[in-house]
């Protein structure tokens, strides 16, 4: 894709492949950004992706549980059409506070946002990627950095595996395409 298709692309639709339920498998680093030895935990439930706005934007209702407790939250992404990119929001439940949020779109399938954070009072990068779409699976990294992005530190991944589409949608679900391109 050329610099200028890139720039007219309307990227409205990237998470259209999403909407349904999806078993999930979380493991979450601990302690991230420490001198102490990585600590994982690991977390299995569902994440549920609402679509809204004609799916300009989507909420994502996440639910999973491990020896470490429970992890509930949702994540509202908003579809920025001036700027052709996604803002992703999310809050947990334990503190019910929005983080700051990471901005990004999808070229090639794969989706990769950026954004600034805290992290202990100290200022931090987040990258949050997107990757191995296919039409039943997906895997979500984000990455820490304290070093202006020269190095980066894994701290959550999680796989999806489609459980239900939605149920009103009467075609497959096939990521890349919208839904509204399914054919005549």
């Amino acid at each position: 894709m050329s610099a200028a298709e890139a720039a007219a692309r309307d990227g409205g639709h990237d998470f259209d492949w999403e909407f349904g339920t999806w078993a999930t498998h979380v493991r979450v680093l601990r302690n991230p950004l420490s001198p102490e030895t990585p600590t994982w935990a690991e977390y299995e439930g569902t994440s549920i992706v609402h679509p809204l706005c004609d799916g300009r934007a989507n909420l994502v209702e996440l639910d999973v549980t491990g020896p470490a407790g429970r992890i509930q939250g949702v994540s509202l992404r908003l579809y920025v059409a001036e700027a052709r990119q996604w803002s992703l929001n999310f809050a947990g439940m334990a503190d019910g506070l929005l983080t700051a949020p990471t901005i990004g779109e999808f070229a090639d399938r794969r989706g990769e946002f950026h954004g600034a954070d805290t992290l202990h009072g100290r200022a931090i990068l987040v990258r949050f990627v997107i990757l191995d779409v296919t039409d039943d699976s997906a895997r979500f990294e984000q990455s820490y950095s304290a070093d202006g992005g020269r190095t980066w530190q894994l701290n959550w991944i999680a796989t999806d595996k489609r459980l239900l589409g939605l149920e009103k949608q009467d075609q497959p679900v096939v990521p890349g395409r919208h839904v509204n391109d399914a054919g005549s």
